[in-house]
C-alpha cells in the first residue's frame, strides 16, 4: 500500500447533511455513520433559509448523525459548504446504540445572537419541501469549487434560491 495515513475526523451533522444524497454530492460517497445527541444545544430555523443552525442552549439536545472517517480533504470540502456562517467547533457527542462519548466537529452558527433564528427546524419536512432544489444547489456548489475563483456557498446559495423564487 505505501499510502499516508489520512487524518481520520468525526462530523456531527444535524440538518441538510442528514440527507446521504447531499453528502454524496459533496464527498462522492457516503462515510459511514453512527446516531448521536448533542447535548446542550438546540437545533434552530432560520429565516429565509431552509437549513438549520445549532446555538449553545441549556438543557437542550439536537439528535443527528456522526459522520465517521471523514478525511482532510473532505472536512476541507464541508468547511467550504459551511462557509463563514458556520464555526466549525470540537463536541462531544453521545452515540445512541452504545452511549459512548466521541469528540466530533460541529458546524455551530456564528452569530450567537441573530434575531433571524426561531423555533426548531424538521428534518422530515426539509426532505419533503427542500431536499430536491438543495441537491441541485449543492451541485451547483460543487460545480463552483472546481472553477478558478469559485464563489461562497453563501452566495451560490442565495443566487440558486433567488433564480428559484424568480421563476414561480
Amino acid at each position: 500500500m505505501g499510502e499516508a495515513v489520512v487524518a481520520a475526523h468525526n462530523v456531527f451533522v444535524y440538518g441538510s447533511l442528514l440527507a446521504d444524497d447531499v453528502v454524496r454530492v459533496l464527498l462522492n460517497r457516503v462515510p459511514t455513520s453512527s446516531a448521536a445527541l448533542l447535548n446542550g444545544f438546540h437545533r434552530f430555523s432560520i429565516k429565509g433559509r431552509v437549513y438549520p443552525a445549532i446555538l449553545p442552549v441549556r438543557n437542550r439536545h439536537v439528535s443527528g448523525r456522526v459522520l465517521m472517517g471523514i478525511t482532510d480533504p473532505e472536512l476541507h470540502i464541508l468547511d467550504e459548504f459551511e462557509d463563514v456562517e458556520y464555526q466549525r467547533t470540537r463536541v462531544e457527542v453521545s452515540l445512541l446504540e452504545s452511549s459512548d462519548k466521541l469528540q466530533a466537529h460541529a458546524y455551530v452558527w456564528s452569530n450567537a445572537s441573530d434575531p433571524n433564528l426561531y423555533g426548531d427546524w424538521d428534518f422530515e419536512e426539509w426532505k419533503q419541501v427542500h431536499k430536491e432544489s438543495f441537491i441541485k444547489m449543492t451541485m451547483g456548489f460543487m460545480e463552483e469549487q472546481e472553477l478558478p475563483g469559485s464563489k461562497p456557498r453563501v452566495a451560490t446559495y442565495e443566487s440558486f434560491y433567488q433564480q428559484d423564487v424568480a421563476e414561480k
